[in-house]
């Protein structure tokens, strides 16, 4: 079964599930991932590529620009040839680095891309022909709608639902996870994914894909990126930066009629060259944000992607970053999955031994996981192993719907387990009495939120067993993590008001929906949606669908129905419903990053005024040799050191871009405050002694 990651005690910060990565998560600076990135940024100067990159896009019309008069001045021998050679490389690099940032990211996208291509192969299917007769085709001969056998050691061909038998299938080319898994026809655990092996009995299965649409094919497309569509935040943002760009063109632009106007007015001086006002351009232009921006949404899916979760679209990942309401089953994410037995309550004189030894030989033929954690109660507690009843001439009583029990006649005994009124019925028609005692009890576990099981030995009564949701271990504190984040969480499930309740105190949920429908699901969804949050669930079976698909974020199992998985915009390769705590974490984790590097990125342009201003007017305006608190050493040097800073942060930033900002729940004040204080003061700070560093090394060099 899949591995659910919840530590004993709760993690102390969501933070710390961040960095947890699964076993084919690559290093951050893999040389593979390197090359890729590098012949990646190259091809990316092609104009039309960056032109979705409206920053950037400028950078670089601005290097070819001074590319231009670098050829004319080479041509006609002027003056000046050294600084404008230069500041035409560094523009070129700050177009580079801008790439470089967005092809790590896509590279590790793709690097991910071809490990799932390796796994992909033709194998040979039995496909079921329509009178019975079995033929071997290859699988990309393979159509929605054909049924295939898969006997122990085959690769499934194709994505489908399993329609007979039950099997356990190898998935570790998909999860990453060593474990089996258990697949079967009906329920919620029946859909298969192509490339994975059945390991032991026999499946058969109908195809619910064409090739090329199988669920490996759109895995590979989307990370490797090449789907991936903007975000509503993304958008904003390059509209902000697209913004601040034109105000700063058409300022610079301005900057040259205004220059030679004051040189003639003032006798002296000199107009800037072309060089210096691209220079300008590019240093005051958000080129920070503009090149890593898109790295930052990328690595967003990557930090998913490692978690193993396949997020369709990068829309789905920031919206977990702000989601308000979360929407938990109960069952297999708040609860273990299973009801299991935790007490033993005898009644009518029986020791608790005996009604272990009794609730146990009822018990032996349950296959349930509430029938087996009867056996392992009776066993941990009191010592009873299973026995052999074979030379007993044991005739076990399944479980039926209409009789509500089930059970064993052996040695002359007939054992009953089931619905304390079903039981009591039973004694009753034995000629037997029912002790108070036992109804009273089965009334104090319903209160408190379990189920009650009795137990009879023919007309006797002898107790009542103890079933009851366990809560996993750490859920309420990671719980209360998410109500410190500002999200509000609500378990559903199927049990009534009362079981509902104490399961949700024990957990220590804000709200809960009991006895929930898929419709009661769809509708709790849109009026949380209408009072303006926005909703995240899990869900893993076809009645999930509608709330998955209406949810801002729908988390499927990959355990779950094929319509579970198209419904969801994620998908859980491990099949760990509380993943979507995770999920949000990253999503706020995200949504941090892009906007501490936008404030950090805005707040450097303060550094550079100061650089470049005066350098441009004080030949003109000697007074302003007075904001050269830098104390620069000329006006070509204080150019090119911010253009130099101006290309080097970007790849400085890249590592942060990609790893994301670290996050911790806090309040959004605490945050705002949090990010002005290091990004906004920090942005301010940083450049100055960048700018003057630089500046040092360009004057000791002689570069200007």
């Amino acid at each position: 079964m899949p591995k659910v990651a919840v530590p004993a005690n709760g993690p102390t910060d969501l933070s710390d599930l961040l960095p947890k990565r699964l076993a084919h998560a690559r290093p951050l600076f893999d040389p593979d991932i390197i090359g890729r990135a590098i012949r990646g940024s190259l091809l990316k100067l092609n104009p039309v590529a960056l032109l979705k990159n409206p920053v950037i896009f400028v950078v670089e019309v601005g290097a070819v620009v001074t590319s231009l008069f670098l050829v004319r001045d080479l041509a006609t021998g002027a003056a000046g040839i050294g600084f404008t050679l230069q500041i035409s490389l560094w523009l070129w690099f700050t177009v580079l680095f801008a790439n470089f940032a967005e092809a790590m990211a896509e590279a590790r996208g793709k690097a991910q891309a071809d490990a799932l291509r390796k796994t992909k192969t033709d194998s040979v299917a039995q496909r079921v022909l329509s009178g019975g007769k079995v033929e071997q085709v290859s699988a990309s001969q393979l159509r929605a709608g054909d049924i295939i056998l898969c006997d122990a050691g085959e690769l499934i061909s194709g994505d489908g639902e399993v329609v007979e038998g039950i099997a356990s299938v190898d998935e570790s080319v998909i999860t990453g996870e060593s474990a089996p898994v258990i697949r079967e026809s009906g329920g919620d655990r029946s859909a298969v994914t192509g490339g994975t092996r059945v390991l032991s009995d026999r499946l058969k299965i109908k195809i619910t894909s064409n090739p090329g649409e199988t669920f490996l094919d759109r895995m590979i497309a989307l990370v490797e990126g090449a789907e991936r569509q903007k975000t509503p935040n993304e958008i904003a943002l390059n509209i902000l930066i697209a913004g601040l760009t034109l105000i700063f063109l058409l300022a610079v632009v301005t900057l040259q009629p205004f220059a030679q106007f004051s040189v003639t007015a003032a006798g002296s001086g000199a107009v800037p060259s072309v060089a210096v006002l691209v220079s300008l351009l590019v240093c005051l232009i958000p080129t920070t944000i503009g090149g890593l921006l898109s790295a930052i949404g990328i690595a967003g899916m990557d930090r998913v992607m490692q978690h193993n979760v396949l997020a369709m679209s990068g829309k789905a990942v920031e919206a977990s970053g702000d989601v308000n309401t979360l929407l938990l089953d109960k069952t297999g994410t708040i609860t273990i999955g299973n009801r299991q037995a935790v007490e033993f309550i005898p009644v009518n004189g029986v020791t608790p031994a005996e009604l272990a030894d009794a609730a146990q030989l009822s018990s032996l033929a349950d296959e349930t996981p509430e029938g087996r954690s009867v056996v392992v109660l009776a066993k941990e507690k009191y010592g009873l192993r299973g026995r052999e009843v074979a030379s007993h001439e044991a005739h076990f009583i399944p479980f039926s719907a209409y009789t509500r029990m089930s059970g064993v006649d052996i040695d002359g005994r007939h054992l009953r387990k089931g619905a304390s009124d079903s039981i009591s019925q039973f004694v009753r028609e034995q000629g037997g009495t029912v002790p108070p005692d036992l109804i009273e009890a089965a009334e104090r576990i319903s209160r408190q939120g379990g189920t009650p099981l009795a137990v009879a030995d023919g007309r006797k009564a002898m107790g009542v067993i103890n079933l009851k949701d366990v809560v996993k271990g750490g859920m309420h504190e990671r719980l209360a993590q998410l109500r410190a984040m500002g999200i509000r969480t609500v378990m559903i499930t199927g049990d009534n008001p009362l079981t509902a309740a104490a399961i949700a105190a024990e957990a220590g949920v804000d709200d809960f929906l009991a006895q929930a429908s898929p419709a009661d699901k769809l509708n709790y969804i849109k009026k949380e949606q209408a009072e303006g949050r926005l909703v995240a669930m899990t869900g893993d079976g076809t009645n999930d669908a509608p709330a998955l698909a209406q949810a801002d974020v729908g988390l499927a199992m990959n355990t779950g129905t094929m319509a579970a998985k198209e419904a969801g915009n994620m998908v859980d390769l491990d099949s760990n419903p509380t993943k979507l705590i995770e999920v949000v974490a990253i999503g706020k984790q995200l949504l941090i990053t892009r906007g501490a590097l936008t404030t950090f990125s805005i707040a450097n342009d303060i550094a550079k005024y100061f650089a470049i201003i005066p350098a441009m007017f004080m030949a003109t305006y000697p007074a302003l040799a007075n904001l050269n608190i830098m104390g620069l050493h000329n006006a070509q040097s204080a150019v090119l050191s911010a253009v130099i800073f101006n290309a080097l942060i970007i790849i400085a930033l890249v590592p942060l871009a990609l790893r994301g900002v670290k996050y911790r729940p806090v309040s959004a004040g605490a945050l705002l405050r949090r990010n002005l204080l290091i990004y906004g003061i920090g942005g301010i700070i940083v450049p100055f002694p960048g700018i003057w560093v630089i500046d040092q090394i360009v004057h000791v060099l002689g570069l200007a």
